[in-house]
């Protein structure tokens, strides 16, 4: 008797969406899941969208066995459970697979038998957390983007059960997920509530306890973007199984290029190890070669995959350098000549191209007209903005090198459908009693069967006859199904009439999409252990961001004995640790203790005393937690801010319902 196959790892591509028609070519280019906000309590607020856009894209996504998941994933006031709860069931009952959550309120609350998967916002850095959050419900979790492998590993040694993501491309934010406050303590804009002013990418001067300045005006809170592409077979070795794309907020070219990109990436690692598989179905063919640094980047990074790296910044600036494309000949009274140094290498009216000042600023103008003069050269005349002239652009000289951040030709060429997805089908027509039957079976093992009366009719041709049956049956056109075998199951040569062959041909695909529709399943939603798992710590602070009295029963339900209320609760108002990162900026300047440990002459004068950051009137302090690693950045809350958050009037949890916060106090669970 043979040995059972062993049963094959599953892996997810998840890419976003920021409306159905990015999500629907998300999953044309390849995605196996995508996720996107709903109308309301999703983390990044100007990318919502109507319950009835969603359920358009679950509808297309279902078809091919992919995924969708709804971010519900901020920190909720209590006057904002209901809402939350009336919305969970609308996205079910709208096909919506499973809702990424923060807030642990939501689990107190009767929501629909969904799929729950804990969002990034959740801050799970140690198999502890994981294993709590496995054990209380959550079928799938996204991890720290800070951790290493070695960490993965471990969390993946408690974790069986659920469902291990990570982020493998986009922005960083500088902070663990969810330990991020500059925002709301200096605008009012809250990170956890999906109103980042993304105050991490600002410039700041560095002083140090002297009062020297480090740095002058540089963007040191600011990463470089995260990229693993060279990692994914040591995460899926650690045992991630789902690999996600930032990019919410990201335009339609963006979200195809890079899904393409780590496609392509995973069917190869798949291809050579037959014990992957993907999580849906079908495979793609593109019209374009992927090209993830084409799309919006501040050069990449792997973070701490691989260990502390000292070049993880995006210092000089956060916005987007572009590629190299050539140097500065000459420079006229109104326009410049670039040699490209390539003549395949073609400029286009509408390309945006950048530069670096003699200061280290990045410098930018769009080309309104670019000229070949032959060879590799080109006369470029800039779109100058209203009121500027050819005279301002800073520090354009010859010997100038110019990237490009924006390629007009890329952007037309993903403008246009760019991808196709298909579902490898077998076809068999056959000869009955009374007519013939075409049966179809795809790639995942569907299958569908139709018959049509009609008279046999003895091929005058038998050779042409069977090719044009063939040929005929393989023409799926614009359906998700592509012919792999086309098979004659004849005992005579037959022949059909095309109009007959395509009716039955497609009936067969609408049967066979029909019995795809049927076998679909939902993803089924985990059972909290019983009894109640306990937290790993008993005392929470204001970094659990617990915002609403549901929450704050969930923790003490699970053992938690202080529940400390959220930042946005407006109870620290102190200087506090704004934001918690792995980042340090001593290390990235060389600062560190550590790298000094064994250097002769400089072991021992180099200490980890705190640091300043100055941007306007804007004053914090680095404070660095060396044993851990991390750094944390120290400030208050501006006064102005809190003046006009409290003429809110809002309902939430406060751990002293007697403080004058100038808001209505959420319940108190003790």
């Amino acid at each position: 008797m043979a040995a059972p196959r062993p049963q094959r790892l599953s892996l997810e591509l998840l890419a976003p969406a920021r409306d159905a028609d990015i999500g629907i070519e998300a999953v044309n280019h390849g995605a196996d899941a995508v996720y996107i906000g709903g109308p309301g309590f999703g983390a990044r607020d100007k990318a919502a969208n109507p319950v009835s856009e969603i359920e358009r894209l679950a509808r297309h996504a279902h078809r091919f066995n992919a995924r969708v998941f709804v971010t519900l994933n901020t920190i909720l006031r209590d006057d904002e459970l209901e809402g939350a709860r009336q919305l969970a069931w609308q996205l079910f009952e709208a096909g919506v697979d499973a809702l990424i959550v923060q807030d642990m309120g939501l689990l107190e609350l009767d929501l629909p038998p969904i799929q729950l998967h804990a969002s990034t916002q959740t801050d799970i850095r140690t198999p502890e957390k994981a294993r709590f959050l496995q054990d209380v419900g959550f079928s799938q979790m996204v991890l720290a983007r800070e951790l290493d492998l070695g960490q993965i590993r471990a969390i993946r040694e408690q974790v069986q059960q659920a469902t291990l993501e990570f982020f493998v491309h986009g922005a960083l934010c500088v902070a663990y997920s969810g330990q991020c406050f500059i925002s709301h303590a200096h605008t009012g804009r809250s990170a956890n509530r999906g109103n980042c002013s993304q105050e991490c990418r600002l410039p700041y001067t560095v002083t140090d306890a002297q009062g020297r300045v480090v740095a002058h005006d540089k963007h040191v809170l600011s990463l470089k973007d995260n990229d693993q592409s060279a990692n994914l077979e040591a995460l899926v070795d650690a045992g991630i199984r789902s690999f996600k794309i930032e990019g919410r907020y990201k335009d339609m070219a963006t979200v195809k290029n890079v899904t393409a990109h780590y496609r392509t990436l995973l069917d190869a690692l798949m291809e050579r190890r037959p014990e992957l598989a993907a999580t849906s179905h079908g495979h793609c063919r593109y019209t374009f070669t992927p090209e993830p640094e084409q799309a919006f980047n501040r050069g990449g990074t792997d973070y701490f995959v691989n260990g502390r790296k000292t070049d993880i910044g995006a210092f000089d600036s956060p916005k987007h350098a572009g590629l190299p494309l050539g140097e500065i000949v000459r420079v006229g009274a109104a326009d410049f000549d670039l040699d490209t140094g390539d003549a395949l290498r073609v400029v286009n009216n509408g390309d945006a191209l950048t530069w670096w000042d003699r200061q280290g600023e990045l410098q930018g103008v769009p080309v309104n007209v670019a000229t070949p003069l032959g060879g590799t050269r080109w006369r470029i005349e800039p779109n100058l903005s209203k009121g500027q002239a050819f005279g301002d652009l800073k520090d354009l000289f010859p010997g100038t090198a110019l990237s490009r951040n924006r390629d007009m030709a890329w952007e037309r060429l993903l403008a246009k459908p760019s991808a196709e997805r298909r579902i490898a089908v077998d076809l068999t027509l056959a000869q009955v009693e009374g007519g013939f039957e075409l049966s179809l079976k795809d790639e995942t093992g569907a299958k569908a069967a139709v018959r049509l009366p009609q008279a046999h009719e003895p091929a005058r041709d038998a050779k042409q006859a069977e090719a044009q049956l063939k040929e005929n049956l393989a023409k799926l056109g614009d359906t998700i199904f592509e012919a792999r075998r086309v098979r004659l199951a004849m005992r005579e040569p037959l022949f059909l009439p095309a109009s007959k062959l395509n009716a039955l041909r497609r009936d067969a695909v609408a049967a066979l999409e029909a019995a795809r529709e049927a076998a679909f399943v939902k993803l089924p939603r985990a059972t909290p252990v019983e009894p109640p798992a306990p937290y790993p710590d008993d005392t929470l602070t204001y970094l659990a961001n617990v915002y609403n009295g549901k929450a704050a029963a969930f923790y003490a339900r699970h053992g938690v004995k202080v529940v400390g209320a959220a930042y946005e609760s407006h109870e620290e108002l102190g200087e506090v640790p704004l934001m918690i990162t792995k980042h340090c900026v001593r290390w990235s300047l060389s600062l560190c203790p550590k790298q000094a440990k064994g250097v002769t002459g400089v072991q021992g004068t180099v200490r980890a005393e705190p640091l300043t950051l100055q941007h306007g009137d804007d004053t914090l302090t680095l404070r660095f937690d060396c044993k851990p690693c991390e750094m944390h950045v120290v400030g208050a809350m501006r006064r102005n801010v809190l003046k006009a958050l409290k003429a809110e009037p809002m309902t939430f949890y406060r751990t002293r319902p007697g403080a004058n916060s100038g808001t209505n106090a959420g319940p108190n669970p003790a």
